[in-house]
């Protein structure tokens, strides 16, 4: 019996050291999904030209060719105090600078609406951009609003950003009130999700508070995503959920993307900067600036330094399949939406690492897989139907 262990695992040692040899095929016939990217308000936007390699920024077509990323998903956001009015006509801007970028360059990218699109646009090998709202400030409390975003192409709304709104309320604002319940939907909030399940429209819960969380769960009749967002027992941040959040996210057949964010990945990210810009600087007055100025402010060598450990990616992960299950784990990067990338990760052409680090520890070919991006795929299929 223990020599037939001994030989399994000799086996099972060898099959995954011959993935890993192979990771970069591997990577390039899965289908890889990154369910959320800032790129839209860090670089389109503003007018830089991401049909050519940028050497600012996280994300530009050559990288994404070079990451092997399928399905882009771009975040249409806006902060919510700046855009107190006309949100909308902000978030129909932004998609008019993505479809300009699309329409210059129509071998390399096109608009996807349904799944049905990614999979002929993948056959075409151009990159699928999907379309996600990042703040329903956006609709401006108006579900004709949200019906003519989805018209556009949007195929989720994050509920919230970084302020509660009339109808919903967010984490953030749960922590400045010293974790006091959040109001959650009113009716006109349960009206929007209601609205949203029938338009097919994914209900995305990164941001959102934890009554608002579990107000949407009550009353939704399609899986939920929360696109961008880790696990809170690995860091406690209230941009990441709990153990009992997770529970309830698998319960209802959702998927949790994870984040590239160091402060989301390592609890010790913000220790490590301002001892990095103390040391360097050698600041001692009693006011510094917020961790993300030390951080721009250090040299490349020390912010290098004070980025995520790649290991980190990994332990949530895992820590993550562990609780709700490998077919409710995908990728959210949130990169050009983040300062601090983990180290190995530093942009979208890095995503084959990722692939190899999975294969190394063990992950089958079809576990990685669903990660990449079958899991994605899998809820906008199930919010389509």
């Amino acid at each position: 019996m223990r020599k037939q262990t001994i030989i399994t695992a000799v086996l099972a040692c060898l099959c995954w050291s011959s993935y890993a040899q192979d990771y970069k095929k591997i990577h390039q016939e899965l289908l890889l999904i990154d369910g959320h990217n800032d790129v839209i308000i860090e670089s389109i936007l503003p007018g830089k030209d991401i049909s050519k390699r940028l050497k600012t920024g996280h994300t530009d077509i050559p990288r994404l060719q070079e990451g092997g990323v399928d399905v882009q998903v771009f975040a249409v956001w806006s902060d919510d105090k700046k855009w107190q009015k006309n949100a909308f006509k902000h978030a129909n801007d932004q998609i008019d600078a993505l479809e300009a970028l699309i329409k210059n360059n129509p071998n390399a990218i096109a608009l996807a609406k349904s799944s049905a699109d990614i999979n002929r646009i993948q056959k075409e090998g151009k990159i699928a951009a999907l379309i996600g709202i990042e703040g329903g400030n956006m609709i401006e409390g108006s579900i004709a609003n949200l019906e003519k975003l989805y018209e556009r192409g949007a195929r989720y709304l994050t509920l919230t950003w970084n302020y509660n709104l009339p109808w919903a309320s967010a984490a953030a604002i749960e922590v400045k009130t010293k974790g006091r319940k959040g109001k959650g939907l009113n009716e006109q909030g349960k009206a929007i999700i209601k609205r949203m399940n029938e338009l097919g429209m994914m209900v995305d819960l990164s941001h959102s508070g934890k009554q608002t969380f579990y107000d949407v769960l009550a009353i939704s009749s399609k899986p939920v995503l929360v696109s961008h967002s880790n696990a809170a027992a690995l860091t406690p941040h209230y941009r990441n959920l709990d153990d009992k959040q997770l529970a309830a996210l698998k319960e209802n057949g959702g998927v949790i993307g994870v984040n590239f964010y160091s402060e989301f990945l390592d609890a010790n990210y913000k220790s490590r900067v301002k001892r990095l810009y103390k040391a360097h600087f050698k600041d001692e007055a009693a006011e510094k600036p917020s961790v993300d100025k030390m951080y721009h402010q250090l040299p490349a060598k020390l912010k290098k330094q004070a980025d995520a450990p790649f290991e980190t990616v990994l332990k949530h992960i895992d820590y993550l399949v562990s609780k709700v299950g490998i077919d409710h784990v995908a990728i959210g990067s949130d990169f050009d939406g983040i300062t601090s990338p983990p180290q190995g990760l530093e942009d979208v052409s890095k995503f084959p690492m990722l692939t190899k680090a999975l294969l190394e520890k063990g992950y089958s070919k079809e576990d990685v897989a669903k990660i990449m991006g079958k899991n994605f795929l899998r809820i906008l299929q199930e919010n389509e139907r």
